[in-house]
């Protein structure tokens, strides 16, 4: 069996993608900070007949998340696929000219520095199974910078450079990265920004391994 580790793992988009991995057999790894909620998950996913777990992490601190997946490793087999999800947090969306560069330490931590420390964890373990993939989730700045949310715009560029970094050199190793830029916000009901629809489009970015960046939506949608 297989390893999913989804970072930022909540009830909306991590849920409906344990749940859709979970079906083609993956084994689950939930990370979050919030004990309570993963629990609750955990146990909803087992009702369904999905083996998971969930480890407790900070993704602005690199150790933490580390340690959470070297944990969820050790409890469920190496990671094959690495989704790094957490929605970030409102404070990181100043405008550009009230964006102090002490304001950029949060959007950088969370976006650059937790990627690439769980990029780090889990890759030796993808390059001993011969195959993996790495999938990034981000907003609509990532691909149009905003000047009302200027710690997003930045954070989500490097995360974006790496994740395309990452794409080419990883590729001829059998490990595949991608990047979803979802526009505006996850909308239960809507026809492509539903968390199902939105899964299962992550499952074929898994699956057919083409190309780094897609999207979700219209950016202007």
């Amino acid at each position: 069996m297989s390893t999913v580790a989804i970072v930022g793992a909540g009830p909306g988009l991590g849920a409906a993608v344990a749940r859709r991995f979970g079906r083609e057999g993956f084994r689950v790894a939930l990370v979050a900070r919030d004990r309570e909620r993963l629990d609750a998950l955990v146990g909803e996913l087992a009702a369904e007949g999905i083996e998971a777990r969930g480890f407790t992490a900070d993704v602005r601190r690199p150790e933490e998340l580390t340690a959470a997946l070297k944990a969820a490793a050790g409890a469920l087999g190496p990671v094959e696929v690495l989704q790094y999800s957490p929605v970030p947090h409102r404070d990181f969306m100043r405008p550009v000219l009230e964006t102090r560069h002490r304001d950029l330490l949060g959007p950088i931590e969370f976006s650059v520095y937790g990627p690439v420390a769980a990029v780090q964890q889990v890759l030796p373990g993808m390059r001993e199974l011969g195959r993996g993939t790495v999938l990034l989730v981000n907003g609509g700045t990532a691909a149009v910078p905003h000047p009302e949310r200027a710690g997003t715009s930045i954070a989500f560029a490097a995360e974006s450079a790496y994740g395309h970094l990452l794409h080419e050199r990883l590729a001829p190793e059998g490990i595949h990265v991608a990047q979803l830029i979802i526009p505006g916000s996850i909308t239960p009901g809507h026809a492509r920004k539903d968390p199902a629809v939105l899964a299962e489009v992550l499952w074929g970015m898994h699956r057919d391994r083409r190309g780094f960046r897609h999207y979700a939506d219209d950016l202007d949608g």
